[in-house]
């Protein structure tokens, strides 16, 4: 090749130009120089824009949730947990608007399937408004505490409240034992799931609903996510697995097991951690009315005769009581809700405990932008405002939005079938 050409041929340009004499073995050395380049950037634009490597510390908490679905025994307080005659006895119960003292709300008016088993209101509405939105049902069975301010401490005990609530379905225990005692196919679901019928002791009959109820609620167990494919494909060393997982939900998930300290509240395989927190949202429940949360639901809770210390304890050696033997009230549990699980959380918005979030963008926004002088005094003070640029509360809902399966079950979830009682 003529000297004035390879001068100005790739790389040789700039050294043309300093005057420097080049030979053909150094022309060859910076052709390989820029082939090698070359392919770099082929490989480098092959990757997906914001590619993430997790660190090793990164993993082993990624890891920390699941897998999924966790084991689940049943519950030893509920003699009926399990059953799959029970089950499909409280699926009959769930649907059944006899329950109230209206005949025209039943549990199903607050929790709909067809909306992730909640109502999509702000605060839900069962005889009348109440103060608090309707939790989803999904995951139940691995709580600790049940409703917003955990004044239940087991499944079952939280069925009866809103039987016994006059804002709600208010039949109470009198009037559900005499429907179920009346009626030929709730005294057969009765008998199938309880081995009698019936007996004249109304209270025993109607906690017995609860716990019917609880088996049919227990089959509510969220699918497998995408969240949950990406995890286990991290747990094998699976290269392809991880990347299918899409680079919005792996930035929102590396923010939400690090600077965001999401996993703090929210961890193990559901996404809780079974307690109680103050989310730096008001806590007034209308007419200058400020609802107490964990405070008022301890309260209620030592007052109450449906608890794991009570006679309706199924479980002889109060094996699962020592949450509710060792509960104690402090000012700090003022203003704080249930934290809770995430998954299928795209499904039963709104949020918070009285609604007041629409959407998840408006939850991430609320986190980011959390004003600290919200949260009281006396609590633990774990939250901090995040200061999120858009594109980290985008990822961040990406990766929430991961936590959600792509066919939720709306049937109600029994998978065994029990014949009807005629």
């Amino acid at each position: 090749m003529p000297e004035g050409n390879w001068r100005k041929g790739i790389g040789g340009r700039e050294l043309a130009e300093l005057g420097a004499p080049i030979s053909h073995c150094q022309m060859t050395d910076i052709v390989k120089l820029f082939a090698v380049a070359f392919c770099i950037q082929i490989i480098l634009g092959a990757l997906p824009a914001g590619a993430v490597d997790f660190t090793a510390a990164e993993q082993r908490k990624i890891l920390r949730h699941g897998p999924w679905p966790p084991p689940a025994p049943p519950d030893p307080s509920n003699r009926v947990s399990g059953a799959p005659a029970a089950a499909a006895f409280g699926r009959v119960l769930f649907f059944d608007t006899r329950l109230s003292v209206s005949g025209a709300i039943s549990c199903a008016t607050c929790h709909r399937p067809e909306t992730g088993w909640t109502d999509g209101l702000a605060r839900s509405r069962g005889q009348r408004a109440v103060d608090r939105n309707a939790l989803s049902l999904f995951n139940l069975r691995f709580n600790r505490w049940f409703g917003w301010d955990g004044a239940q401490d087991t499944l079952w005990a939280q069925n009866l409240r809103p039987l016994l609530d006059a804002r709600e379905m208010g039949i109470g225990a009198a009037g559900a034992a005499r429907l179920v005692r009346a009626d030929r196919s709730l005294s057969c679901g009765y008998r199938r799931a309880f081995g009698a019928a019936p007996g004249a002791d109304d209270e025993r009959v109607f906690v017995d609903l609860g716990k019917a109820l609880a088996a049919f609620l227990e089959t509510l167990v969220t699918g497998r996510t995408p969240f949950d494919d990406f995890r286990d494909a991290l747990a094998r060393n699976d290269a392809a697995g991880q990347a299918r997982y899409p680079a919005a939900a792996k930035r929102g998930l590396r923010l939400f097991v690090g600077r965001g300290n999401c996993a703090f509240c929210h961890f193990g395989p559901a996404f809780a951690n079974g307690e109680f927190a103050d989310a730096g949202v008001a806590h007034f429940a209308g007419s200058g009315r400020a609802d107490p949360g964990r405070f008022g639901g301890i309260r209620k809770l030592r007052k109450s005769p449906y608890t794991l210390l009570g006679r309706f304890n199924d479980d002889p050696a109060r094996t699962t009581a020592v949450k509710t033997r060792h509960v104690r009230l402090a000012h700090s549990n003022f203003g704080e809700f249930r934290v809770p699980g995430l998954r299928n959380a795209a499904l039963t918005a709104p949020y918070m405990h009285a609604g007041s979030l629409k959407t998840l963008a408006d939850v991430v926004r609320h986190y980011s932008t959390l004003d600290e002088e919200r949260l009281h005094a006396g609590g633990e003070r774990i939250l901090r405002r995040l200061d999120l640029s858009a594109r980290e509360q985008a990822d961040l809902v990406a990766f929430l939005e991961s936590l959600t399966e792509a066919e939720p079950r709306r049937d109600g979830g029994i998978d065994t079938e029990v014949p009807p009682c005629r």
